[in-house]
């Protein structure tokens, strides 16, 4: 082969090589690109629900000036409002007594005492799935009164429950990730874009708060964070 021939055949192969280098080179960018158009959309599903377990303490504090009397009147105290809570349709076992202290009131006086020498502090306690008996019954503890015994129940103090979240969890994860769809989907129309495949996905945490005029009330949330590609 003459040396002119040689010359413009290396040539061509040369230009093909640069070109299918350029080619190469053009659909790695374009591949980098595409995957680097991404939106994040976050979405929302929300539950409101009724507690399903409640507990609730009964404060009783007795003043006495000797331990015998005091642990007597505790006795009493408890015994009596046993029976009468049982009375008002509790059962037994859903009534305990919770931890007892005692403080002495006459520590570090000398002079000038408190009347009396020693506060027991102590709750009873009632734990019960029947909620809405609890509800209904915040005032019961005053018909104790006429007994001679007080019991201090505070609304705030009452320890309402939801047992249930992990049969909802699925369901509202399930509608989180919908809403986020929905959001990517708007946001990819309106740059001209579609929608591709999840990038990356995170569940969220699961909130669950108090309703502030009714504790029994509990308000459920979860926020799923998602990332779309976009072609």
């Amino acid at each position: 082969m003459c040396e002119i021939g040689k010359n413009t055949l290396g040539a061509a192969f040369i230009a093909l090589g640069i070109t299918l280098a350029g080619l190469f080179m053009y659909c790695g960018i374009h591949q980098i690109s595409v995957k680097d158009r991404a939106v994040t959309v976050k979405g929302l599903s929300t539950r409101d629900v009724k507690a399903d377990y409640v507990v609730w303490p009964l404060e009783i504090v007795i003043n006495g000036n000797d331990y015998s009397s005091i642990y007597n009147e505790l006795n009493r105290i408890e015994q009596v409002s046993r029976a009468y809570f049982v009375e008002k349709g509790f059962k037994d076992e859903e009534i305990s007594m919770g931890s007892t202290s005692i403080d002495n009131n006459w520590q570090g006086y000398y002079d000038h005492r408190p009347e009396h020498h020693y506060t027991l502090r102590t709750h009873l306690i009632i734990s019960t799935a029947d909620v809405d008996k609890v509800i209904h019954g915040q005032n019961l503890a005053s018909g104790l009164l006429s007994k001679g015994i007080v019991l201090n129940s505070y609304k705030w103090d009452t320890d309402y429950q939801y047992n249930g979240l992990n049969q909802l969890k699925p369901e509202m994860v399930e509608e989180a990730t919908k809403n986020a769809r929905e959001v990517a989907k708007k946001f990819a129309a309106d740059s001209g874009s579609k929608l591709g495949g999840i990038r990356r996905a995170n569940q969220g945490q699961f909130s669950m708060e108090s309703d502030n005029n009714q504790p029994w009330i509990k308000h459920i949330r979860v926020v799923t964070t998602v990332d779309y590609y976009l072609r």
